[in-house]
C-alpha cells in the first residue's frame, strides 16, 4: 500500500455567490468509520452535506439532493487529483439564495475540497503485518527494545513453561530486519512467524 493520507481532520471555507460552503476532510481506514465521521459531522441545519470517500479500491459518493455529479463525483475527483488514500471529505453548503448551475456547483464543490486536501498536513501510509514470536525469558528485556527499535506494537504477550509468546503488528518493510536481529540475538532459539491477516 503506497501514498499518503492525512495526518488528521482538516477543513477549508469557500464563498460562491453567496452561498457557503465548508470542505472538511479526515483520514479513515474502513467505510464504516467514514460514514461514522459524516454521521458526526454533518450540519443537519444545512442545505447540503455532500461527500466521497476512497479507501484503496474501494469508493463511494453522494451528491446529497444536488444535481446529479455536481458534487459527490467533483468530490472524489479531488481526492484522486490529490493523490491521497484512506481519506473521507464532506463539504457542506448553506445556500445563499443565487442558482450556482451545475458547473457552478462543480467548481465548489471540487475546488473546496482540492484545496481543503491540497493544505492538510499529510503522512505516508504504512503496510502493517501482524507476527508472533516465541523466545526465552532470559530475552525479554533484549527482545522489547528490539521491537521499539523497528517500530513493532506489542498484541498480546503470555508466558508458559517454554518462555514467552508475543503478538505484534509491523510495518511489513520492517519483518526481515527483526527476524535477522532475533536470529542474532537468541543464537538462532527464538522464532518469528508472520501471521496471514486480510488485510495484510
Amino acid at each position: 500500500m503506497a501514498g499518503e493520507t492525512l495526518q488528521g481532520p482538516a477543513s477549508f471555507t469557500l464563498e460562491a455567490r453567496k452561498s457557503r460552503f465548508i470542505a472538511r476532510a479526515a483520514p479513515v481506514e474502513t467505510p464504516e468509520q467514514a460514514l461514522a465521521w459524516l454521521r458526526d459531522i454533518a450540519d443537519p441545519q444545512a442545505t447540503h452535506n455532500c461527500w466521497a470517500y476512497r479507501i484503496g479500491a474501494a469508493y463511494r459518493s453522494s451528491d446529497d439532493g444536488e444535481p446529479g455529479g455536481s458534487a459527490g463525483r467533483p468530490i472524489l475527483a479531488a481526492i484522486e487529483g490529490q493523490g491521497v488514500d484512506q481519506v473521507m471529505v464532506v463539504v457542506t453548503r448553506w445556500y445563499g439564495g443565487t442558482n450556482l448551475g451545475v458547473g457552478g456547483l462543480v467548481r465548489a464543490y471540487g475546488g473546496a475540497a482540492a484545496e481543503c486536501l491540497r493544505t492538510a498536513p499529510r503522512r505516508p501510509l504504512v503496510d502493517w503485518c501482524e507476527a508472533t514470536v516465541e523466545a526465552d525469558f532470559a530475552l525479554a528485556g533484549p527482545l522489547h527494545g528490539l521491537l521499539d527499535a523497528v517500530g513493532a506494537r506489542k498484541l498480546g504477550e503470555t508466558f508458559d513453561e517454554h518462555g514467552l509468546h508475543l503478538r505484534l503488528r509491523l510495518p511489513a518493510s520492517s519483518f526481515e530486519g527483526l527476524a535477522d536481529r532475533l536470529r542474532d540475538l537468541s543464537r538462532g532459539a527464538a522464532r518469528l512467524r508472520r501471521l496471514e491477516t486480510p488485510d495484510a
